[in-house]
């Protein structure tokens, strides 16, 4: 049948998500407007064109925001309303508490944006005037625009995996940080070391070795040559189960051990304190790559409590940690409309930039959830480097004569492109197919004639 509207699919989208927005926000009902703050809320009950019929300050935290609940859907009663939206901006955690408390009362529950809250300032009145009362306005008048969002609920599995995800994203940057800390002290200190290993930091027998030097020389690394290279191996080897290795590889062993009197390059004044420093640094890399462990342990759990460890691992390259990340910053891919949804959630869509003849640069929007933008990021790598179908789409974006990308750019699209791949994966249960992936086979086709795929 054809398209006699003219309308395309992101149209008929559209309509349908404001259709449901405005069933959670009825043009019969009052929009309660709350500016959340510690310990001060202030709330207003508004009608559809942003009049103000009543409003309240309340001196308690976002939990005991209840009692304030039941006296604005009486003041919206009382103005002849025969419902009640509530909505304010996600801030903090306090509005899971609204959350909550707007579930127990079967009260609609809505957020706004806070970046569309600080535009609608200016809009106002053309003024960046700011306080809790306006900002309750505007929160409802937006509202009542439909320019809001029905929050996410994670309870279960999906709650805990979030809270996994966080606390891994943080080990992550603590190692970040020290990796960093390390090799800057050392290139101060005793520059040669960082020689002693093609990628020092990812080795576990340079992380073992240094760990022995700094511990032990106080300073002045050539105390230990007394040792003998057979029992600083030795020290290496007993150091080494605390970086979660097995195996000495004697070959960095014996390149730290030959530059331990090494002194090319050293600040030898800074050099005491500096590697004093260095064995701070390590200690902290240490615990973080050890809570690190844990923690993926503990998601990787989460994955296999939720069914999705097999289907998504089926990936070839994505690790079952990395796509518990993915998932912990994203949720449940089942609430996304499509997969075009959860990329734009991750701010990894294009944004155009056209008008009429004019045709400028497209960019990424970056308008999405950062925490699952870098998540995407990293993973992809890994994907690109094992992963043949990505592999090959990442050298055709790099290689390609015609509108060539930069190796950035087509890293942020291959990322997009295995987002899609799992939303597909996790939603419709069928395992990954390369023929699907590379737009070999439609997968409704590829249904009936061979392996499913996302």
């Amino acid at each position: 049948m054809s398209n006699a509207t003219g309308l395309t699919r992101g149209d008929r989208r559209r309509n349908e998500r404001r259709a449901r927005l405005r069933t959670l926000v009825p043009a019969s009902g009052a929009v309660v407007g709350i500016d959340l703050g510690e310990d001060r809320q202030m709330l207003v009950v508004c009608d559809h064109d942003s009049q103000v019929l009543a409003r309240k300050v309340i001196s308690a935290k976002a939990a005991g925001l209840g009692p304030a609940l039941d006296w604005a859907v009486q003041r919206a009663e009382a103005a002849g309303f025969t419902s009640v939206t509530v909505a304010c901006e996600p801030t903090g955690s306090r509005w899971m508490h609204l959350q909550d408390l707007t579930a127990e009362r079967e009260l609609t529950y809505v957020c706004v944006q806070p970046l569309a809250t600080h535009r609608a300032r200016e809009e106002e009145d053309y003024t960046r005037d700011k306080s809790d009362y306006k900002d309750a306005v505007l929160i409802a008048r937006l509202t009542a625009e439909l320019r809001c969002y029905v929050p996410e609920s994670c309870e279960g599995d999906w709650a805990m995996l979030r809270h996994l995800g966080r606390r891994r994203a943080e080990l992550i940057d603590r190692s970040s940080v020290a990796t960093l800390q390390l090799r800057d002290l050392l290139a101060l200190a005793w520059p040669a070391v960082l020689a002693a290993a093609a990628r020092p930091t990812e080795s576990k027998t340079w992380l073992a070795a240094l760990a022995v030097v700094v511990e032990r020389c106080d300073g002045e690394p050539a105390r230990l040559r007394r040792l003998g290279l057979a029992r600083f191996t030795d020290a290496v080897r007993r150091e080494l189960p605390f970086w979660d290795g097995s195996k000495v590889c004697h070959r960095i062993a014996q390149a730290v051990f030959v530059c331990l009197a090494d002194t090319d390059g050293a600040v030898t004044r800074q050099r005491r304190g500096a590697l004093q420093r260095a064995g701070w640094a390590l200690t902290d890399l240490r615990t973080a790559s050890l809570h690190r462990r844990t923690v993926e342990a503990d998601m990787v759990a989460v994955l296999d409590a939720l069914g999705l460890t097999v289907s998504l691992t089926g990936i070839p390259g994505l690790s079952a940690a990395a796509a518990a990340q993915i998932l912990a910053e994203a949720g449940d891919p089942t609430r996304y409309a499509s997969a075009r949804s959860l990329v734009k959630h991750a701010g990894l869509n294009p944004a155009e930039n056209t008008s009429a003849t004019f045709r400028g640069r497209a960019r990424t929007s970056k308008r999405g959830r950062p925490g699952l933008r870098l998540a995407a990021w990293r993973a992809a790598w890994a994907v690109i480097q094992h992963n043949p179908v990505l592999a090959a789409r990442y050298a055709h974006l790099t290689g390609r004569e015609h509108n060539r990308l930069t190796r950035g750019q087509a890293q942020v699209a291959c990322a997009a492109a295995l987002l899609r791949w799992i939303h597909a994966v996790a939603t419709t249960g069928r395992p990954w197919d390369p023929r699907i992936a590379a737009g070999e086979l439609n997968h409704t086709t590829a249904v009936t004639t061979g392996p499913v795929a996302a």
